[in-house]
């Protein structure tokens, strides 16, 4: 019966102190020397916890296509800041005002960063970062 005991708080534990492990510093991932602003139309968008994604083909000087993904904050977060998981949808375009990543190309061969301001098809301007990365910014 003790050792029941034990192995079911041990799992309690562990179970407790995974999702910590999985949150990460935007520090870790991103550059905050490295800004970006970009304009573009969204593909995709990712809406769920712990960060939504925005995917997005944005035409270069020379008029190429190039892809980016940028992360933004969490589902609830944005809520707050006035966004709804349709405040985007597939062939909107928008601006995405955010920093780059320390490996700023992934393997699909997008473009990555993170949002920090987002100009939405109506024209509304809205944060789309965490406090983690300084609060408010608009």
């Amino acid at each position: 019966m003790r050792t029941k005991f034990v192995l079911i708080a041990a799992s309690l534990v562990v179970a407790a102190a995974v999702p910590m492990l999985a949150h990460h510093s935007i520090a870790a991932e991103f550059d905050s020397t490295k800004t970006v602003k970009v304009t573009g139309t969204v593909t995709k968008l990712d809406w769920m916890n712990p960060h939504i994604w925005v995917y997005m083909n944005v035409k270069d000087e020379g008029g190429k296509i190039t892809k980016w993904q940028f992360e933004g904050g969490p589902p609830n977060s944005l809520r707050r800041n006035g966004w709804t998981k349709d405040s985007l949808k597939e062939g909107d375009t928008v601006t995405v005002e955010g920093i780059r990543a320390k490996d700023p190309v992934n393997a699909e061969g997008a473009y990555v960063g993170n949002a920090r301001n987002v100009t939405l098809p109506d024209g509304r301007r809205v944060f789309s970062g965490s406090a983690e990365d300084g609060g408010k910014q608009q």
